[in-house]
């Protein structure tokens, strides 16, 4: 039986970013609106940390470090220093635009999408790979809001959507570009939209159909297999986790400045148990980062 329960008290404004860090058993996620990173333990136990910018995305590099997106740029942040170094800044002539929804690849590169602020109607933002040495490369232009970077069990196919209300996928090989993209599922003919999104260990792409208040699980042919109805309607993204990878975790928006909602329970991470799949542990990134 599906079980979905919520695990925090405190809403979010814009809660974003679930990521599951299997080595050291803790689930960080964000609140992109107010600035804050979060991360929850085993036991329950909550830290927080407040960023000095709106934050998109986070990659784990080992148990003290992490990369962050911010409004301002690719960011290193120790978590028990609290010490903040700026990596690269893709966009410093775009101050309407900031970093968004990003994952490792399988071999260790992070993948970080960006997009307009408040402006929709344009494609401002881009897609980014943090590469292996250390360089930051442009993989997709013409980004309206970059969401839901993810990646096929092998690593060759990239699942993204650009805002656009169709998640593409692309061949991926972490040593070149990226290949035309092709259609993988069209939610806006559904009347909704995807967010974030993450993959199973078969293959299995999920997502958060926010405004329609359900999970998605779609097949790796591009077909909707299964919903999950949420007890709130702004949900923005998932992620597997928990000891045995087989909880999904689901972060929820109560303001985003651009969309909101007065449930009590909106902006709450929930986790929902019982869905008989496994998650994939996410890489760590594995880069090269400039002293």
């Amino acid at each position: 039986m599906i079980k979905i329960r919520p695990i925090t008290t405190t809403p979010c404004a814009l809660g974003e970013g679930p990521l599951w860090d299997a080595e050291h058993q803790r689930l960080f996620w964000v609140d992109s609106y107010m600035g804050h990173l979060f991360c929850r333990d085993l036991g329950g136990a909550i830290k927080t940390w407040q960023m000095p910018s709106m934050v998109g995305s986070l990659a784990v590099i080992n148990a003290d470090e992490i990369l962050v997106a911010l409004q301002t740029g690719l960011h290193r942040f120790n978590l028990s220093t609290h010490h903040l170094q700026i990596i690269h800044d893709p966009e410093p002539d775009l101050p309407a635009t900031r970093l968004n929804d990003g994952k490792t690849d399988r071999t260790g590169q992070f993948l970080f999408a960006s997009m307009g602020i408040t402006d929709r109607a344009h494609g401002w933002g881009a897609l980014y790979r943090l590469r292996h040495d250390g360089v930051a490369e442009r993989l997709l232009d013409n980004v309206i809001v970059g969401n839901g970077p993810c990646f096929s069990p092998s690593g060759d196919i990239l699942y993204f959507s650009d805002g656009r209300g169709v998640i593409l996928q692309f061949d991926y090989d972490p040593r070149q570009g990226l290949s035309a993209p092709r259609p993988f599922f069209d939610a806006k003919s559904r009347g909704t939209a995807c967010d974030g999104a993450t993959v199973d260990s078969a293959g299995n792409l999920w997502t958060a159909l926010i405004g329609a208040g359900k999970i998605g699980c779609i097949s790796p042919m591009g077909k909707l297999k299964l919903t999950v109805d949420m007890p709130i309607p702004l949900v923005s993204s998932v992620m597997f986790g928990g000891p045995n990878l087989d909880a999904l975790f689901v972060t929820s928006i109560s303001n985003s400045g651009n969309r909101q909602d007065t449930h009590p329970e909106s902006g709450l991470v929930f986790e929902i148990s019982g869905l008989a799949s496994i998650g994939l542990p996410e890489t760590a990134f594995t880069g090269k980062i400039p002293l």
